[in-house]
């Protein structure tokens, strides 16, 4: 049996239409499914939308988080609901083609243990909205070592798979690099992003910048490296002036450069401060997961 984890924050108007194109296209195709909501939280009708489906379509199970803990915590919490030999994870607003889903299923029963979808275009993006996502995607990907230009939490993964990132205990998870970390028998399967029919991107600049900066940190060390190479550069830039005022001193002349001192000052100052703010950061994620919450809270079931 395929699962298929859908986490839906907000998408009142979408979640009966998701079940039944999901439900049309894989009846067609004679694959044995269950749909499951995952209610994010949301401020709007989706929860009872996923009611309604339920009592449309017994395959449709729905979880209700008691408040908004994110569309990471959301994977997580339907993976761990999944009964099928396989799951799959992808959006309520069908911007991942239902027919690539079909195609990944397949590339499984030939074996392959981890199905990535991967983006072919992006779909129609405001100018600014596609500049910060590729500034985030090449910082993502330099960080965590990952290819993830092109990455999506389109995939479809085996039992042993989903039992693997399951068995790992970090509160903040990563999907998209964890699922690629985990190994197994991989495979890629390319898909156009669609249009949304209805309602508005979760995804704001800001909070693709937040989402960036949370997993870089959760996922790589890179930001602490930046620690390292700011003071090997005061370090270096210290050597050039000691050795300029040594030369000046030697010669007679005498030091000149009051607002080079105070440049210098604010300089090694601001590096420090950032520096102190990221290790600070790192500090803050180590508390979070010291505490050991879950995830998640579930506060309906159906």
């Amino acid at each position: 049996m395929l699962s298929v984890v859908i986490p839906a924050y907000n998408e009142e108007q979408m979640v009966q239409k998701c079940a039944g194109v999901l439900d049309g296209l894989l009846s067609a195709e004679h694959i044995p499914y269950e749909l499951i909501f995952v209610d994010d939280g949301s401020k709007d009708g989706t929860w009872g939308r996923i009611c309604a489906a339920h009592a449309e379509n017994e395959a449709v199970r729905g979880i209700h988080f008691s408040r908004n803990f994110g569309k990471e915590a959301a994977i997580f919490a339907g993976l761990s609901e999944a009964h099928g030999a396989c799951a799959a994870v992808m959006d309520c607003d069908l911007q991942h083609p239902p027919r690539t889903l079909v195609e990944m299923y397949r590339r499984w029963e030939e074996g392959y243990e981890v199905v990535e979808g991967i983006k072919r275009t992006r779909g129609k993006e405001s100018a600014a909205h596609k500049a910060a996502a590729g500034i985030f995607y090449r910082i993502m990907s330099s960080a965590v070592k990952i290819d993830m230009s092109r990455a999506s939490d389109f995939k479809l993964l085996d039992r042993k798979a989903v039992n693997s990132l399951l068995d790992m205990p970090e509160r903040n998870a990563f999907f998209r690099a964890m699922s690629s970390w985990i190994g197994f028998r991989q495979t890629q399967v390319e898909f156009d992003v669609q249009e949304r029919e209805v309602g508005e991107s979760k995804w704001s600049t800001r909070k693709l910048i937040a989402y960036a900066i949370r997993n870089i940190v959760g996922y790589s060390t890179a930001p602490m490296q930046f620690v390292t190479g700011a003071g090997i550069a005061v370090f270096v830039l210290a050597i050039v002036l000691g050795i300029q005022t040594l030369v000046k001193y030697c010669t007679g002349h005498a030091v000149e450069g009051f607002t080079t001192v105070i440049l210098l000052i604010l300089l090694i100052g601001s590096i420090i401060m950032i520096s102190l703010g990221i290790i600070g950061y790192y500090i803050a994620r180590i508390y979070e997961e010291t505490k050991g919450r879950p995830r998640y809270i579930i506060s309906r079931k159906l």
